[in-house]
């Protein structure tokens, strides 16, 4: 799969917006502030494709990226920090629910932030991916502000507080340096294929 052959596709405010033509989908979801346009641009090679905001909740809809025609990267909104109102936080609520229920996705990329224990937000997330048996790996961003000495013990608190299956794989990672990259390309290629 040519990473380097990606475009925008739709903006997806409501499920009759999901694209008709049906490729695998890899969706990535975490939290407002985590990082998540960052690791999509990291996987890309890109430094903006995926809109990285100077606020969090940047992303408000259901956001899709063709890959090399043969799949999609979908950006979810992000949940959590970001200051909009409860409003718009319950059209998101809504429209996430929708997009696990629609069963498209493939593989679920969702990212934490290695340097803290998981949130609530981040436990429910957990829960929608395992209650809805989709296949998912947990991405530990911002790897490159997080002394080695703690790496392996954040890594054990991400697993035990997601409480995530025995073969779920959480992939330390660095949006910025660009860790763990490789291996996630790696997880990505084995579901397109």
């Amino acid at each position: 799969m040519n990473l380097h052959n990606v475009e925008f596709l739709i903006s997806a405010a409501r499920t009759s917006d999901f694209p008709k033509a049906r490729l695998p989908e890899i969706a990535f979801a975490g939290k407002s502030n985590v990082g998540k346009s960052s690791v999509i641009n990291r996987i890309l090679n890109r430094k903006n494709f995926a809109r990285v905001g100077e606020k969090p909740g940047k992303t408000i809809h259901v956001n899709y990226f063709t890959v090399d025609n043969s799949c999609y990267f979908v950006d979810l909104p992000g949940y959590g920090y970001a200051q909009v109102s409860q409003s718009e936080k319950a059209r998101w609520g809504k429209l996430m629910e929708d997009y696990f229920a629609a069963d498209r996705i493939n593989l679920g990329v969702m990212i934490v932030d290695c340097r803290h224990a998981p949130t609530n937000n981040d436990i429910t997330m957990a829960r929608w991916f395992i209650d809805s048996g989709y296949n998912f790996v947990v991405v530990a961003n911002k790897l490159d502000k997080v002394k080695k000495s703690q790496i392996e013990g954040n890594l054990k608190t991400i697993r035990e507080d997601l409480e995530l299956p025995e073969g779920c794989p959480i992939i330390p990672f660095s949006a910025e340096k660009g860790d763990g990259k490789d291996e996630l390309i790696r997880l990505i290629n084995a579901v397109v294929q």
